[in-house]
């Protein structure tokens, strides 16, 4: 294996999900082998001064790495400005970037998962995008990896290649679909990816994720995907910018290497039909929903590690 891909973590007021965050990515095989950047994100508000301290000092104290470089902001960036600078960077100089944000716990083999991917499809120009997270399937059938459309976020790697064709601009984005690609892109309807769109342009969201999806589709490109989830999200405890209270995505986060990757490069139509069906039936029945929506209430109104 050539030198490990570079780790870019993104972090700004979460102490208690920052240090779970890097707590198991020291446990992760090639951790010691591997530069981190923490980059830390200014305080928006005198309110968040403090946590975002926090979080820098331990960040500051980080080993087990490598080497560790904190890049600290003196403004505000913002989550999305502060992942494009970050991820632009680190792509620039290395090639390529394994990406995380605060909140993520990963199995002692997402490193080595990303890596080898890297490495594996270094030269193949249709796999834009490599991502660690996988919803909870449950499905004995699926294959260790496979190839699938959409770009997830929650712990995701990628090349300068495939960087360079990330448009920023919504409505550069917006014009290039048409209805029938509104709705292969949306998973047939079953995933709110256009409303993001929507949204973003609306300036409801700043999200830098949904333009990058947008980006790896119309440009025909592939994600690589595990059958069973590296990583798993502990930020849906109401703390972070762009999640709510809620368990439909938790995961038990896979604990053995991941040795298959897809020989054809297209999507694999026996897991887009299983994830379909999830994204279909996540939120359950009218009463199920109800029920979640009440408890989302409740712990709302209950303190919070941040």
């Amino acid at each position: 294996m050539t030198s490990p891909a570079p780790i870019a973590l993104f972090v700004y007021n979460r102490p208690y999900h920052t240090g779970q965050t890097l707590s198991y990515l020291q446990k992760n095989i090639l951790a010691a082998e591997s530069d981190l950047f923490i980059f830390s994100d200014g305080a928006k508000t005198g309110a968040d001064k403090a946590a975002v301290d926090e979080v820098r000092l331990i960040a500051s104290e980080a080993t087990g790495f490598k080497s560790v470089k904190v890049i600290t902001r003196e403004q505000n960036m913002g989550l999305a400005n502060s992942i494009i600078a970050g991820v632009t960077q680190l792509v620039s100089q290395y090639g390529n970037v394994i990406v995380f944000e605060d909140d993520l716990v990963s199995s002692p083999y997402t490193l080595q998962y990303f890596n080898d991917a890297l490495q594996h499809f270094e030269h193949e120009e249709k796999v834009m995008h490599i991502s660690a997270y996988m919803f909870p399937l449950h499905d004995a059938a699926l294959p260790e990896t496979f190839f699938f459309r959409a770009a997830f976020s929650w712990g995701w790697a990628t090349w300068a290649s495939a960087w360079q064709k990330f448009e920023a601009n919504i409505d550069t984005l917006i014009e290039a679909f048409d209805d029938e690609k509104i709705n292969q892109f949306s998973i047939e309807g079953t995933m709110n990816f256009w409303k993001q769109m929507q949204d973003f342009k609306a300036r409801k969201n700043n999200s830098w994720a949904i333009r990058w999806y947008a980006s790896v589709f119309l440009n025909g490109g592939l994600t690589l995907n595990p059958g069973q989830s590296l990583i798993h999200n502990i930020g849906h405890d109401g703390t972070g910018v762009h999640s709510n209270i809620e368990s439909m995505y938790g995961v038990q986060v896979a604990q053995q290497p991941v040795k298959y990757f897809p020989e054809v490069l297209t999507e694999n139509k026996y897991t887009y039909e299983a994830i379909k069906y999830f994204l279909k039936n996540r939120k359950g029945n009218i009463l199920q929903r109800g029920l979640r929506f009440a408890k989302q209430l409740t712990l709302k109104m209950l303190p919070r590690k941040k």
